[in-house]
């Protein structure tokens, strides 16, 4: 027996093969099951992880699209009544404009036959006033008694204005003045005819259209003579026959006694 037999080795003592590989075994084992588990772990644990982190995430995102797309829905909307808002209000100015102006040319279409009636008219007096003034000339130039009547037959109010003008034949002629020792045409006209009762208006205008409207070529002594348009006359006097007229004519003449010819009239009215 060897000196140191009795002396516990301080090696480990061998282990068998079969117990070492079966031990490596069973460690093997358990760190594969501990692997898979540890990846199963991370693989379930993964997930929740992933899902706590970006849920939040696209859930955001997902609302500001969805309140982008409402505010633009929202915007597209006000765009489109705005626009149906202005369509209505140019249609309807337009249809306004269409019938202002179907107004306006109708307006016009009278004005213009008003205006072509006047002048028609005017044409047609003035045709008249001229062959009128052609008869007192040839009338007043030959004598002829044929269109007029002589004051030797005027008779009652007319020989009473006749003879009254006759008298102021030399006075003064005034604006204004109505007598006694001045007139202005009017003045003289409606003093006459004060004489017998009748009142006329002051002024030439309105004595122009104070009685009937008579011929030139039909006069009677004691029928109001005017010159200018009826109802705007300038000047008027009193016919006292034989193609002779009394008027107060202007100041340098004052009231003098004049035929027909001299200054032939527009027209004449009858108030007698």
């Amino acid at each position: 027996m060897s000196h140191t037999a009795h002396i516990r080795s301080h090696r480990k003592p061998r282990r068998s093969a079969s117990t070492l590989a079966m031990r490596a075994g069973v460690a093997g084992g358990v760190l594969g099951t501990l692997a898979v588990a540890g990846a199963s772990g991370s693989a379930n644990a993964a997930e929740p992880v992933t899902q706590t982190l970006e849920l939040p995430t696209l859930t955001a995102d997902l609302a500001a699209q969805a309140a982008q797309s409402a505010d633009a829905t929202e915007q597209a909307a006000a765009n489109y009544q705005l626009q149906a808002e202005r369509d209505a209000a140019a249609a309807k100015a337009a249809k306004e404009a269409k019938a202002d102006l179907a107004e306006a040319k109708q307006k016009a279409a009278e004005a213009k036959k008003k205006a072509q009636e006047t002048a028609r008219k005017e044409a047609a007096a003035r045709a008249s006033r001229n062959a009128d003034r052609t008869t007192l000339s040839t009338t007043a130039s030959t004598g002829s008694t044929s269109t007029s009547t002589s004051t030797s037959t005027a008779t009652g109010s007319a020989a009473a204005v006749i003879s009254f003008v006759k008298a102021q034949v030399g006075k003064a002629y005034v604006s204004g003045a109505t007598g006694p020792s001045a007139y202005d045409c009017s003045g003289l006209v409606q003093t006459a005819f004060k004489q017998v009762g009748i009142s006329l208006p002051r002024v030439s205008q309105d004595q122009s259209t104070a009685g009937t409207q008579v011929s030139l070529s039909n006069l009677q002594p004691g029928d109001i003579l005017y010159w200018g348009s009826a109802g705007s006359a300038y000047h008027v006097a009193v016919y006292v026959g034989d193609g002779m007229f009394v008027g107060a004519q202007n100041p340098s003449s004052g009231v003098v006694e004049r035929p027909l010819s001299y200054d032939p009239p527009t027209g004449a009215v009858r108030v007698l």
